[in-house]
């Protein structure tokens, strides 16, 4: 299918809603975002047409059912979901858009279902991980934190959830993986990423954030993305596919600049 900057993907009954910057996954390097349990596609904000600035790859952002413009889902969600999500949807999503190559950038439950993805599909298209804020095991303290904040209602009854966990899929994981944590993320300790070590047999690198919680690409946006890129920009070098057009840049970049001074417009009035 030819993607335009925005739209919707049809897959049978589900409309899903996206948004694509930057070169199309026949020209560039694709990097795939996974948003959060309670995300969407303009729930990113800026990060990802900085990220596709900041490494030349074309930026797939797409809304899962149920959330943004997307076609709604049945609640309560089932303890299920992630592994529905990873290898039904998020399958069939990177097939439906032409995916070729790149890596799967995931934040919170997105994290998650990246994980699933790679540790349950061996998928040579994807070249590596960036994982944040990434939920690999249920703590105490994030059920708690999910009762105070009353999401619970998202994925039904939470003790379902008190014996989840990703130990087999992290052991399966065969490509690089970045996890970038808030020292002080309040849905989960760094156990997360000590499990994460653990488990898999693949490198596993850590940028850990001071002063940021959940949200490391919307509470320390620069340090996040400087970690990102550096890592996908590096992976991608090594793949032979960080060479990136000036063309390609030059459009970008001046994307990046027009949506700023837009923003800086807006603050302004």
């Amino acid at each position: 299918m030819t993607l335009a900057d925005q739209g919707f993907l049809e897959l049978g009954q589900m409309r899903l809603e996206y948004r694509m910057i930057g070169p199309r996954p026949d020209a560039a390097p694709t990097l795939i975002l996974l948003h959060e349990g309670l995300g969407c596609v303009a729930g990113w904000g800026s990060f990802a047409q900085e990220l596709a600035a900041a490494t030349g790859s074309g930026v797939f952002v797409y809304s899962r059912a149920g959330y943004g413009s997307s076609s709604p889902v049945t609640l309560p969600r089932p303890v299920s979901f992630m592994h529905e999500e990873a290898l039904d949807v998020l399958a069939r999503v990177l097939d439906a858009i032409g995916f070729r190559r790149g890596l799967l950038v995931g934040h919170s439950d997105g994290a998650s279902i990246a994980a699933i993805y790679a540790g349950s599909v061996q998928d040579h298209r994807v070249r590596g991980l960036v994982l944040m804020a990434p939920h690999f095991f249920t703590e105490e303290m994030g059920i708690a934190e999910i009762e105070r904040t009353k999401t619970a209602f998202e994925t039904g009854p939470l003790r379902a959830f008190r014996k989840w966990e990703l130990g087999d899929e992290l052991a399966h994981i065969r490509v690089p993986i970045l996890i970038v944590q808030g020292e002080d993320d309040q849905y989960g300790t760094l156990r997360q990423i000590e499990v994460a070590q653990e488990e898999c047999y693949c490198p596993v690198e850590v940028a850990l954030l001071a002063d940021t919680r959940h949200a490391p690409h919307r509470e320390a946006p620069e340090a996040t993305l400087r970690a990102t890129s550096q890592f996908i920009n590096r992976l991608l070098r090594e793949h032979h596919e960080a060479d990136m057009s000036a063309e390609n840049r030059a459009i970008t970049m001046s994307a990046v600049a027009t949506c700023r001074s837009r923003n800086r417009r807006t603050s302004a009035s």
